[in-house]
């Protein structure tokens, strides 16, 4: 990378870390409790005098929420990310090819199923391993099937197709469970399910993040095998890499990143198909080591400002974020398909 690049390129990371600063602190101040930003500023630096209301507020609502924004938004971008390399596909992403539903039908088995009968506590900290161990296998199923269906069939768009088969199938038996379940059960999975960012408490968080931390050291390892495999796979195995090896460190990364934020705040989509393609028209590379960590940054900036949005500033209600999402996530998707008319390579 040359010198004027590697500025630019410097210059264009700390624009957006100050971006996304500057949205984490805008989305704890934002809520339907009129805080002034002061008094906001100072609870979080913990030098406020603020009443024991105002400091539950901010340290154990908007905060817990703004950090699941943070950390949803990078899992979501960087899970997406490795999609579309691995597969080679524009609109690859945990959505799309079927891994959000798989996660979708594991929390579907614990929470209409194996919560009634064992008395499982969603928000102990058993509870939680249970709800995001139980994400990662169902997304992992569905990143088996995905892996061995690909080494038969080469071709990307049957592979995607597949993927929303398959999508449909957990739907389904998601579908059929919520037929045969409870009323009280019913109902906390049809919320879980519309998505939210402001359910997660302190001792899920302190499940969700490391989760998250253990997908992204694998994702950042993986950057430069990723670059590698843009150029095919024979030419992959032709430099000596192992492209089985790398396809599962990918497959599992993935499972970790959209199956623990799947688990948490509930599917929430287009997120992880917008923002790889948004890192790529910034920075103008191919390269995994600057569109990894780039991807982190755009991925925390839109999450963040999604849920600002959802807020409703001068409102009591908020929007499930899913629908704010898909507003922000749709128009790149429609432009991504007017791009690339034919589903070749990223």
């Amino acid at each position: 990378m040359n010198a004027p690049l590697k500025l630019k390129n410097t210059s264009l990371f700390l624009l957006l870390f100050l971006v996304a600063v500057v949205f984490f602190v805008l989305d704890v101040f934002v809520g339907s409790l009129s805080i002034p930003f002061k008094q906001v500023f100072s609870v979080l630096l913990g030098i406020s005098d603020a009443s024991e209301e105002i400091k539950t507020i901010v340290l154990d609502f908007r905060l817990p929420k703004a950090l699941t924004a943070v950390t949803a938004g990078i899992a979501l971008s960087v899970s997406g990310l490795q999609m579309q390399t691995i597969f080679r596909n524009p609109l690859a992403g945990p959505d799309v090819l079927g891994i959000s539903a798989g996660a979708s039908l594991g929390v579907a088995i614990l929470v209409l199923g194996f919560s009634s009968v064992l008395g499982v506590d969603m928000f102990s900290v058993g509870g939680s391993w249970a709800l995001v161990i139980m994400a990662w296998l169902g997304s992992g199923m569905v990143m088996f099937l995905i892996l061995a269906v690909s080494i038969r069939i080469k071709d990307i768009l049957t592979i995607l197709i597949l993927g929303i088969l398959f999508a449909s199938a957990a739907s389904a038996i998601v579908s059929i469970m919520q037929y045969f379940s409870n009323e009280s059960m019913l109902k906390s999975f049809i919320i879980w399910t519309m998505g939210s960012l402001g359910s997660v408490t302190h001792s899920q968080l302190n499940v969700l993040i490391p989760s998250v931390l253990v997908g992204l050291v694998i994702a950042f390892f993986s950057a430069k095998s990723l670059d590698v495999m843009l150029l095919g796979e024979q030419y992959a195995k032709s430099m000596g890499l192992q492209v089985k090896t790398v396809r599962i460190m990918v497959f599992f990364s993935t499972s970790i990143l959209a199956g623990s934020i799947t688990a948490f705040c509930g599917p929430i989509g287009f997120i992880g198909i917008a923002v790889p393609h948004i890192a790529r028209l910034l920075f103008k590379t191919a390269s995994h080591r600057v569109l990894v960590p780039a991807s982190v940054l755009l991925g925390a900036i839109v999450m963040l400002f999604s849920d600002i949005v959802a807020q409703m500033p001068g409102f009591e209600s908020t929007l499930p974020i899913n629908s704010v999402t898909a507003l922000v996530g749709i128009p790149f998707v429609i432009w991504i398909i007017m791009k690339n008319r034919k589903f070749t390579s990223v």
